[in-house]
C-alpha cells in the first residue's frame, strides 16, 4: 500500500490520523510527514518513481488533518460536513431538488443522501413533497429553519476555513486552487464514483 491510493499509508502511522507533526507555515514541504514516508520507500525502492505519492499522500494528509478538526462551526451547528453539503446545495441553488439532484450535487451516493435526508427532515430544516405527475420522486427544498441554520452557519465556516489557510498568502492559495482544480476536472472525468 503506497500514500497513492488512501490514509493507509504503509509504515507511516501519522498518515492514518495519528498524532500531528510541526505543521509550521515557514517549514519546507521537504520535512513534512509525506517527505518522509517518500524516503522511507526510496530506501526500500530506489529505482521507484515517487512523483505521485508526493502529490496524493500530500492531499489526503491534508484531508485527514482537516477532517480530525471536524469543521468546528459545522460541529457547533450541529451538522456534518456531508449534511452542510446538501443544506448548501438546497441553498445556493435556490431550487428544489431531487435526491438524485442533491447526489449528483454532492457526489454522493444515493443511499447516503436517503439518509441524510431523512435525518434532516426529523430536524425540520428540509421538507420534502411528492412530484404530481410521478409519485416515485420526491422534492426536496429548505424550510425557513434550515435556510437560517445555513445562512448563520456559512460566515463561520469561511472564517475556519480560512484560519486553515493563513499560513498561505492569496497568491499561493489561488495558485493552489487553481492546480488543485485542474487534477480535479481530470479526477472527475476519469474516475468519478460516488462518495459515502
Amino acid at each position: 500500500m503506497t500514500a497513492a491510493n488512501g490514509r493507509g499509508t504503509a509504515g507511516a502511522g501519522a498518515l492514518d490520523g495519528g498524532p500531528a507533526e510541526d505543521t509550521g507555515a515557514d517549514r519546507p514541504a521537504a520535512g513534512d510527514t509525506v517527505a518522509a514516508v517518500v524516503r522511507q520507500w526510496q530506501t526500500v525502492h530506489p529505482g521507484l518513481d515517487t512523483g505521485p505519492m508526493e502529490v496524493i499522500g500530500r492531499i489526503n494528509r491534508c484531508a485527514a488533518l482537516l477532517q480530525q478538526a471536524e469543521d468546528a462551526p459545522l460541529r457547533h451547528a450541529g451538522l456534518t460536513r456531508p449534511e452542510f453539503d446538501l443544506l448548501g446545495a438546497l441553498r445556493r441553488t435556490g431550487l428544489e431538488l431531487t435526491p438524485g439532484d442533491l447526489a449528483r450535487e454532492t457526489f454522493s451516493s444515493g443511499a447516503a443522501v436517503t439518509k441524510r435526508l431523512k435525518q434532516l427532515t426529523e430536524r425540520g430544516l428540509v421538507e420534502r413533497r411528492g412530484d404530481t405527475r410521478d409519485r416515485r420522486v420526491a422534492h426536496v427544498r429548505l424550510t425557513d429553519a434550515g435556510r437560517a441554520l445555513v445562512d448563520g452557519t456559512l460566515p463561520a465556516q469561511l472564517s475556519y476555513e480560512t484560519a486553515a489557510l493563513s499560513g498561505l498568502d492569496g497568491t499561493r492559495q489561488r495558485e493552489l486552487a487553481g492546480l488543485l482544480g485542474d487534477l480535479l476536472v481530470q479526477l472527475e472525468g476519469r474516475l468519478r464514483a460516488p462518495r459515502g
